[in-house]
């Protein structure tokens, strides 16, 4: 349960307050272009976060963007998930940074995107040169379908190989981790299970929430059915809706739900908690942490260069600037993401990806999320 003396599930720290901006699209503060046509690089506090959670973070290490060279030329961009809006606030911030660097953003669901991709490489047509998706899955579809060019070691090195795809064909820019939001007026860590399969039995939980509509919960059970079997992961979905259990929409009403009082703990990303937190620094909730299976599960989102590309050097020279110091502390502290890099901390008192007890598993398997989709429709999870 401990891993150099802290633990690997604990309370959330105090919860940040960061601008609702932050997450409509705004470019950082600061950020203003050079009229000389000059890179101006603003400092690296330009590009945190505000809030309680932020304050007093020791400087981010790894490369800064000042080390690496110019962004310059034109960019067609797809990129995939609900993070869009974060995502194209720091793509944003890099046209500002470089007035020869524009890009093309052509935005969309991740999984529809990647079967594009797919489907316009096969045909000789692509529209764009580098995917970024919120999702790892999504990028295995493209890496199964050979739709990708590989990236250099230099631009996958910083990166664990956990969050790398096979042949380089992906690398991770931004995690997020399963976790399990609790009411702390109703709860204590200590009832929280340390696997998801002891959920259905565990009455003190009481009411639980979970979003089975959404991307990151199909992804949980497609890592559950690769690691457990069918007919195991099909047991407990029918066992958890014996429970105290509510649908949801998504899952930052999952964690809301949970610090109003209306669920005592839910099924959720761990960022989620933390957006109420930054809203309502004094609600009652809590993150807990399972281990060593599908509930302990860190995905990331990623990017990989499309195969047919004309720009390789552009795309794998914007990949190294979404792993750079400045975006992974922005990754960081605006969207609550966990750093791809170990040079940069994840914020508040997160316990770090070396702290987490993830499964052993291969984040390329989330690409089977059809037999994901019709198991919760044949257990009448889904409609």
């Amino acid at each position: 349960m401990h891993d150099n003396g802290r633990s690997r599930r604990r309370f959330l720290a105090a919860g940040a307050s960061l601008g609702a901006a932050a997450f409509a699209g705004c470019t950082v503060p600061g950020m203003g272009g050079d009229d000389s046509g000059s890179a101006s690089v603003p400092s690296l506090t330009s590009f945190r976060g505000s809030g309680p959670l932020v304050e007093g973070r020791p400087a981010p290490g790894g490369t800064s963007i000042e080390d690496l060279p110019d962004l310059s030329g034109d960019l067609a961009l797809y990129l995939g998930g609900g993070e869009g809006g974060i995502y194209r606030s720091f793509v944003d911030a890099l046209q500002e940074i470089y007035p020869e660097f524009n890009v093309e953003v052509l935005p969309g669901d991740s999984a529809s995107l990647a079967q594009t991709v797919v489907e316009e490489v096969d045909a000789g047509n692509q529209r764009a040169d580098v995917f970024w998706s919120i999702d790892a899955g999504s990028l295995a579809i493209v890496a199964n379908n050979d739709a990708y060019a590989a990236l250099p070691s230099d631009v996958t090195g910083p990166v664990p190989d956990s969050f790398v795809g096979a042949d380089n064909a992906w690398v991770g820019v931004a995690g997020r981790a399963r976790a399990v939001p609790y009411n702390t007026d109703e709860l204590s860590e200590s009832d929280i299970p340390n696997k998801v399969a002891d959920f259905p039995d565990t009455a003190a939980l009481g009411d639980i929430g979970w979003a089975p509509t959404y991307g990151a919960f199909k992804s949980f059970i497609t890592a559950m059915r690769q690691l457990r079997g069918e007919d195991a992961t099909r047991s407990w979905l029918n066992a958890m809706q014996e429970t105290s259990i509510t649908r949801y929409p998504n899952e930052y009403e999952v964690s809301s739900a949970v610090a109003n009082g209306s669920l005592a703990s839910g099924f959720a990303n761990h960022y989620y908690a933390m957006r109420v937190r930054s809203s309502n620094p004094e609600a009652p909730i809590g993150l807990a942490f399972t281990e060593g299976d599908a509930g302990a599960l860190v995905n990331a989102a990623g990017a990989l260069a499309i195969q047919g590309t004309e720009k390789r050097e552009l795309v794998n020279l914007f990949i190294r600037h979404l792993l750079s110091a400045e975006a992974q502390e922005f990754f960081a502290t605006v969207a609550y993401s966990y750093p791809m890099i170990p040079e940069v901390e994840p914020v508040g008192n997160l316990p770090t990806i070396d702290e987490l007890s993830p499964p052993d598993f291969d984040l390329a398997a989330l690409a089977d999320v059809q037999a994901t989709n019709d198991l919760l429709r044949d257990t009448g999870v889904l409609q």
